[in-house]
């Protein structure tokens, strides 16, 4: 089993789905664990009494209003003193098209790119500034297969603002290993999880087509990498996109 004991993680997004696979598999692996929540808040605080106090915390702030990234990680650093690994786990995927009214169209964009690029940006930012004084640290960013092959069309803002986390990610670990501060994204297809459940139920005959594997992906795979890339054991693969979605996007 990987060992993260002593490392401090605080994980965006952790009370549900994804996030709160990451942070059972981070803590079952020693971590100490910052669980943020926009709206949940009593799943964020059950998964820390599960976790237990002495080793989690509950961390809430709405990611959608500016400069809420950077007030997150501030009061982050409250906790242990510092942050060793930052996880940008957060993000929302509401639909729009081309033929929704025009404020509607700017609103869904406008939201989309603030919580899932904009308050990305702002965390890793306030990262790459604490973990210069710590000689290093390491950001890991959920993207999407999304971002390497878009999506459907009343998704194009959520495929563009996955394509924005993974140039930032690659920019962030061209621009600072030097310093000893890696960026590594994770891009999974679909995640079985309560938000994606009514739509996987619903074409479960066209995903499974899609998907060589023939099922989407448990959300314990996606936090598993996540663990592996916190553990520091491939410190060279900094830069990469690791993809989780049964071949059903090979790049």
């Amino acid at each position: 089993m990987l060992d993260l004991t002593g490392k401090v993680v605080l994980v965006t997004g952790g009370s549900r789905g994804i996030g709160a696979a990451t942070v059972r598999t981070l803590a079952a692996a020693g971590a100490d664990v910052l669980v943020h929540y926009g709206r949940g808040e009593d799943e964020a605080r059950s998964l820390v009494a599960e976790v237990g106090e002495e080793r989690a915390t509950a961390l809430g702030a709405d990611l959608a209003q500016p400069e809420a990234g950077a007030v997150i990680f501030r009061e982050a650093l409250t906790w242990r003193g510092r942050v060793d690994v930052l996880v940008n786990n957060a993000g929302i995927a509401p639909t729009v098209t081309v033929d929704a009214p025009d404020d509607a169209w700017a609103d869904t964009w406008a939201q989309t790119l603030q919580v899932n690029l904009v308050a990305v940006a702002d965390l890793c930012r306030e990262a790459i500034l604490h973990f210069r004084t710590r000689g290093g640290g390491t950001i890991i960013n959920v993207a999407s297969r999304a971002a390497f092959r878009g999506d459907n069309p009343d998704a194009m803002h959520y495929a563009a603002s996955k394509g924005g986390v993974i140039a930032l990610t690659r920019s962030i670990a061209r621009g600072y290993a030097r310093e000893g501060i890696l960026a590594y994204a994770v891009a999974p297809g679909w995640v079985r999880t309560d938000m994606a459940e009514g739509y996987l139920r619903e074409h479960a005959a066209d995903i499974a087509r899609d998907i060589p594997m023939g099922d989407v992906v448990p959300p314990e795979e996606v936090a598993h990498t996540i663990a592996f890339l916190a553990s520091g054991l491939a410190r060279h693969m900094t830069g990469a996109t690791l993809d989780l979605n049964g071949a059903s996007y090979v790049r």
